[in-house]
């Protein structure tokens, strides 16, 4: 059996928090922002099957490097002092498409998207992530009123098989009931 193996979205934080108006209104709550981006993703990266991991730049701190595992598949990361998250970004890209996976990364730093181009993995704008979010959201949105309809209604057999089997099988009962 063939199993596909996930992509991987590797998205630089604070990137997409300055360039989402929705991020950027919270930048003065730089927590905040940040759990909200890590919300959105999550969800993003359930829907879509990614295997995701949100960088976050701590250049200027005297932190050690830290991870957080939100699940099998999702990883926050707070680079270590001294290191950049572009630097941490171009060294995971790398790695992973060297293991053969499928990787996009999520920035509009145009330097940082010829580098990972370079390294083998895809290169996706904050916009273009902006605009794949609103159309998961706008799926999950509809699937969840398509299943709320469906459980609140009767739910028929005639409301799910083809016209001409329903016409079939009222021949067929109209015959048993009128013998």
């Amino acid at each position: 059996m063939n199993v596909k193996m996930r992509a991987h979205l590797i998205v630089d934080g604070y990137n997409v928090i300055n360039c989402w108006p929705e991020l950027l209104k919270q930048s003065n709550d730089l927590e905040h922002a940040r759990d909200k981006l890590i919300h959105i993703l999550l969800e993003y990266g359930a829907y879509e099957k990614y295997d995701v991991t949100v960088v976050f730049d701590a250049l200027y701190t005297s932190s050690a490097q830290s991870f957080e595992q939100l699940n099998g598949h999702f990883e926050t990361v707070y680079t270590k002092k001294k290191e950049t998250a572009d630097s941490y970004i171009e060294r995971l890209a790398y790695e992973l498409v060297h293991d053969g996976k499928e990787v996009f990364v999520v920035t509009s730093d145009g330097a940082e998207q010829n580098v990972v181009l370079g390294a083998g993995a895809y290169r996706m704008t904050v916009k273009e992530l902006s605009k794949a979010v609103t159309v998961t959201k706008k799926k999950l949105r509809n699937r969840c009123a398509s299943d709320a309809a469906m459980s609140t209604g009767r739910n028929e057999i005639a409301d799910r098989i083809e016209p001409s089997v329903s016409k079939k099988l009222d021949i067929l009962r109209k015959k048993h009931f009128d013998k």
